[in-house]
């Protein structure tokens, strides 16, 4: 049994941040990642991926992005930059150790792991709200006869050229992979199940980004009366195309619902075009055919499940479901949580950027760790 006072689970973005912060507050600490490398899971996303937010607002603590480096960084920077992080910071995570349970025993905790049990005073949780992919419960599913893949292992349309696709889902990654498959000719539609707010990635030569952290300070709602009516004006009634804007707020739905809307890179002018067809739920999916919300049956040989992640947290941390938030993300960030002595970092996706919120996290909780250390 190995005995450690801080024990950092996992190796992203978050757990890189929050273990720079712990080392400048002088707090010895052990990192584990279940993973064979720092940063794994961007190594794993898709070749087209562009960071969403601007690098101005999307550094770790005290390592700014290289002058070199465009506004929005590929994804293949964004593994070179989390590199660079860990050696600078000389955070040496022990790869390949999967945690398998953690839980409180005493003034600590038990942590089992496949490289043998820990016993940390203090456990930071840094594993992301993308952990555990959602599969979708659609009848049928496992009858269809094309390829399909989850959009956590789409990498290019190259296995997609020739077959008629549908992207089932329409978050970031979801319309990403739409337009990625339709700027390769694929014959590509993409489900809408309802209402979505559309953002343009930049709005008027500004970042949007930029204008969700100079409103930050406001309340969801006073936000939304400030930027709904530029966003009609900007993006326009987008109904005859199968997409319908919410009733509430985009703010409002971010903070209450975790619903994010589509940060629109080129998708929407894809969908203007005819390129990309737009489709309501789906109902069943049979072997060579979708049956949708509307009673339209269409033949189908792909499907690109870009239908969400859960964060993975209660099956591995013992009491999680009474700190959990109804979406099985923790109730706290960047604080001590309600089980004494554990800590979440990188489990929020605001308006204003995740990376950003991980950088603010990790300060905070490496500042809470000291003192709980000390005291």
């Amino acid at each position: 049994m190995v005995s450690t006072d801080v024990l950092v689970i996992g190796a992203g973005p978050a757990g890189l941040a929050v273990s720079a912060c712990l080392r400048q507050q002088g707090v010895a600490f052990d990192v584990v990642t279940q993973d064979n490398s720092v940063g794994a899971a961007w190594r794993r996303h898709y070749e087209r991926l562009h960071l969403h937010t601007v690098k101005k607002y999307s550094a770790l603590p005290g390592m700014p992005w290289p002058k070199d480096v465009p506004r929005y960084p590929s994804r293949q920077q964004v593994v070179d930059y989390l590199d660079r992080y860990a050696t600078h910071n000389q955070i040496k995570p022990r790869l390949g150790v999967q945690v398998q349970r953690v839980r409180r025993v005493g003034t600590g905790f038990q942590v089992d792991t496949s490289a043998g049990p820990l016993t940390p005073r203090v456990v930071v949780v840094a594993t992301g709200y993308n952990g555990a992919p959602k599969a979708p419960n659609f009848s049928g599913l496992d009858q269809f006869a094309g390829l399909q893949m989850h959009s956590r292992n789409y990498q290019n349309p190259q296995p997609f050229k020739g077959r008629r696709t549908l992207v089932v889902g329409c978050g970031n990654s979801g319309a990403e992979i739409a337009l990625d498959l339709a700027e390769q000719d694929v014959d590509v539609a993409m489900v809408v199940r309802g209402p979505v707010h559309v953002v343009p990635r930049d709005l008027f030569g500004r970042p949007s980004q930029a204008t969700s952290v100079m409103l930050s300070p406001l309340p969801p709602r006073v936000r939304d009366a400030i930027v709904g009516p530029v966003l009609r004006l900007a993006v326009g009634d987008l109904t005859k195309w199968g997409i319908q804007r919410p009733q509430r707020g985009l703010n409002v739905m971010i903070e209450e619902d975790g619903r994010i809307p589509i940060l629109d890179i080129g998708t929407i002018a894809m969908v203007k075009a005819g390129r990309i067809r737009v489709r309501p739920a789906v109902e069943e999916v049979r072997a060579g055919t979708v049956c949708f919300a509307d009673g339209r049956e269409e033949p189908y040989e792909g499907l690109v499940l870009a239908t969400g992640y859960g964060t993975g947290l209660a099956r591995f941390i013992d009491g999680f479901d009474a700190i959990a938030d109804p979406r099985e993300r923790p109730d706290r960030f960047g604080e001590e949580s309600g089980i004494p002595g554990l800590y979440f970092v990188g489990f929020r996706n605001p308006s204003t950027g995740a990376l950003r919120e991980i950088a603010l996290e990790a300060s905070r909780v490496a500042a809470a760790v000291k003192v709980a250390m000390t005291s």
